[in-house]
């Protein structure tokens, strides 16, 4: 069974936000949290992990 966490940049006003699951060795589901039952897409774990570590080293600048 996978355990879905919401992004710990998610604010708490159920602005745009995504969850990840756990429990899906080499994969990484990620879902819209405005939409649990809706489509989810899954990635495999270390495309994901590039990805966070491109928005941790800021290669995505926010959109204001």
């Amino acid at each position: 069974m996978s355990v879905w966490r919401k992004s710990s940049y998610s604010g708490g006003n159920g602005g745009n936000c995504v969850e990840v699951a756990s429990g899906l060795p080499g994969l990484v589901p990620v879902r819209d949290s405005k939409d649990p039952h809706g489509p989810a897409l899954v990635f495999p774990a270390a495309a994901w992990a590039a990805f966070v570590a491109a928005v941790q080293d800021g290669e995505f600048p926010a959109q204001g």
